[in-house]
């Protein structure tokens, strides 16, 4: 069931709390609201306490003027069910329920999702209060969305308790027919005297003396999400019975360092899909992050999603809570709308003068309107009600990423042959020459069936693969296609067990090498590459020993051990060709690599830009959008024709894109539309 949000144009607000002011203060919200161009909000959140202020006795006093309010001033409400976040009165009723740690150590309520999510007592009661919600609110003129929960598996991924060790037995039993044998061969427990006789043996991967089984870890990961999963969809069925013409939705964290829920398996049971994004102090080019969040999140849903949450300034939970410079919000928010996002909201409209995050900056700030970050926010609102036809418009691309949660779950087990390997920074230095090019990209799944809708695949980390999965890849370059494959892919299959033979695994075929030992470098460590690369190209992080077997060598190590060995390699297979990249190029050298696949395979850019400006098209069914970004803060004059909306000027052979800022230039349908 998917639908779409009643909201007109582009959604745009945040979440409000007003249960956090004085209700003299609503009355001001609203004004500002409408001044700001605000036409949704998300709201109850965390007011589980307040609208259940005991078991059973509701008091939705206060939500029905909350929402009443937003109704009369004509905005829309993100109805949420509050349960992220159970009141002291029910852990003091059921103290079971409180998430113990992988160490054994019972947690204590008193801030948010402090609950084991196989509790059946929170189950319970988290259904209780949706209810209630769905029963009161089902017909309200203000709601257009229900908001289930927020942010699933934040802060309680995992429970290690005696439930949970229940509730994975069960799940295992399921995922394995209920042959205990199939599951001791599928772990591998012939190592270290592991064997199970009895389902009742099992438990949770607390922590232990030694390195655990990975393939243990590997299914406890994947039952953890399923049970938060069962979580979501339990709520969202409460409500779909009550308003089954109102979607709901539930804010995915894409790409963040808590990476707990496989989204490809979530996604499909969200009506509309929404993320939350914000910027790591850290990032010296966190656009770049913003763009490949934004196109992995659009892939998730298919088409447009919702920019749920994203900060309008610094955030309160980073070691150094970095502020946005000037520019920097809008140039945020307009870049999460050139990828797919058809809403854009903030945590959040009044910056909180209590609590947990009372530094986090938000729409309204303590400084009040008279601030930068308010007449940003404002003229934000008028961005987005000029650009309010782009929304249904998506961006159809050739090339596609893979990205599966298995394979990055599976990289980050220990006992790696290197601890240096992170499956986001992996896929992100592989992406960032595309983004910088202005090559449109799409992300996938291993085992996507259409895959002739694109001329270039990339896999930069597969290192867990299943067998329909590599044979699905190998296909598509038997037709004609081209794949680019990274190293330590395919190295297992899809429980953990590492496929004989020989390196790549899965891949060795088609990639055409064969490989029998990983030299992983030290930090900081680095060998030369020669071949058809650029004179100073390097390598590091990892390299390895492969032999050619039907390959052509593209690049070999020029020191170092392994001298004169294979690194980066080509290979024909049927009709189409296949990469294999068994080392990490200094990214000069990994863009040139990458603008060769590219140009062999007929992917062009969306438009030639100077860099420094990031270029994205949107296409609708009768208009395309072209959006170019300053970054660098030089401004720029690119080719265009057709109308600039965020100014409403007809732009006529070039456009100039301001310094710091955005162009939006509707253009006539040309680019790429992929066929019904």
């Amino acid at each position: 069931m998917k639908h779409t949000l009643s909201v007109p144009g582009i959604a745009y607000g945040g979440d409000y709390n007003p249960e956090q002011w004085p209700e003299e203060v609503w009355v001001e919200d609203m004004r500002l609201m409408r001044e700001a161009g605000v036409n949704l909000v998300s709201v109850g959140i965390f007011s589980w306490a307040l609208l259940e202020p005991s078991e059973g006795r509701f008091d939705f006093s206060r939500m029905d003027r909350i929402l009443d309010l937003l109704h009369e001033n004509g905005i829309a409400a993100d109805l949420a069910t509050p349960t992220a976040a159970p009141p002291a009165w029910f852990f003091r009723a059921h103290p079971e329920a409180l998430p113990v740690d992988e160490s054994g150590r019972t947690l204590s309520y008193g801030s948010r999702q402090t609950f084991c999510p196989s509790s059946p007592a929170y189950r319970t009661a988290a259904l209780r209060i949706t209810r209630a919600l769905a029963e009161r609110y089902a017909g309200h003129p203000a709601l257009a969305m229900w908001h289930v929960h927020n942010e699933y598996g934040c802060h309680n991924a995992a429970c290690y308790c005696d439930t949970s060790a229940v509730a994975f037995r069960r799940w295992l039993r399921t995922r394995y027919a209920d042959d205990l044998d199939r599951l001791n061969d599928a772990w591998g427990t012939t190592f270290w005297s592991q064997w199970y006789y009895d389902w009742d043996e099992i438990l949770p991967p607390r922590a232990t003396g030694a390195d655990p089984n990975p393939a243990h870890r590997l299914d406890w990961r994947r039952f953890c999400s399923d049970e938060l999963l069962a979580l979501f969809t339990a709520e969202r069925d409460v409500l779909r019975r009550a308003a089954p013409d109102v979607p709901a939705t539930t804010n995915f964290m894409v790409n963040f360092s808590v990476d707990a829920l496989d989204y490809w398996r979530w996604a499909p049971e969200l009506d509309i899909v929404s993320n939350d994004h914000y910027l790591r102090s850290t990032d010296p080019e966190p656009e770049i992050d913003v763009a490949l969040c934004g196109d992995l999140v659009r892939s998730l849903a298919g088409g447009p999603w919702l920019l749920m949450e994203h900060s309008t300034g610094a955030v309160n939970w980073q070691p150094v809570n970095r502020a946005k410079g000037p520019g920097e919000m809008r140039r945020n928010a307009l870049a999460h709308v050139a990828h797919g996002a058809d809403g854009i909201a903030f945590f959040q409209w009044r910056a909180a003068k209590a609590g947990a995050e009372q530094w986090h900056s938000a729409m309204l700030p303590h400084a009040g309107t008279d601030s930068r970050i308010w007449r940003d926010v404002v003229r934000l609102g008028a961005d987005l009600r000029a650009l309010a036809e782009v929304r249904g418009s998506t961006s159809p691309a050739r090339v596609a990423v893979v990205w599966d949660w298995n394979a990055r779950w599976a990289l980050e087990l220990p006992c790696q042959p290197s601890r240096e390997l992170r499956f986001a920074d992996l896929v992100r230095r592989w992406y960032e020459p595309l983004w910088r090019a202005g090559v449109a990209v799409d992300f996938i799944r291993p085992d996507t069936p259409d895959l002739d809708r694109y001329r270039l695949v990339l896999a930069p980390s597969l290192y867990l693969v299943d067998d329909t999965a590599a044979a699905g890849l190998a296909e598509f370059v038997e037709r004609g296609g081209t794949l680019a494959v990274g190293f330590h892919s395919g190295a297992v299959d899809e429980n953990c067990h590492v496929r004989l033979g020989g390196y790549p695994g899965a891949f060795r075929e088609v990639l055409g090498v064969h490989g029998d030992e990983p030299f992983p470098l030290l930090p900081g460590d680095s060998v030369g590459l020669a071949g058809q690369v650029p004179p100073d190209a390097t390598a590091g992080l990892w390299t390895e020993h492969i032999r050619l077997a039907g390959a052509e060598s593209v690049a070999r190590y020029a020191d170092g051990v392994l001298a004169g060995v294979p690194a980066i390699t080509r290979h024909s297979y049927g009709s189409g060709t296949a990469w294999y990249l068994a080392t990490q190029p200094d990214p000069a050298t990994l863009a040139a690599v990458l603008e060769r696949m590219r140009q062999e395979a007929g992917v062009r850019p969306e438009r030639e830009v100077p860099p420094g400006i990031e270029v994205v098209r949107r296409c609708g069914t009768d208009a395309d959008y072209l959006f170019l970004i300053d970054h660098a803060g030089q401004g720029a004059e690119i080719p265009a024709d057709g109308v600039e909306l965020l100014t409403g000027k007809p732009v006529t052979g070039s456009v100039s894109v301001p310094e710091g800022g955005v162009a939006v230039v509707r253009e006539p349908v040309t680019g790429f539309r992929i066929k019904k």
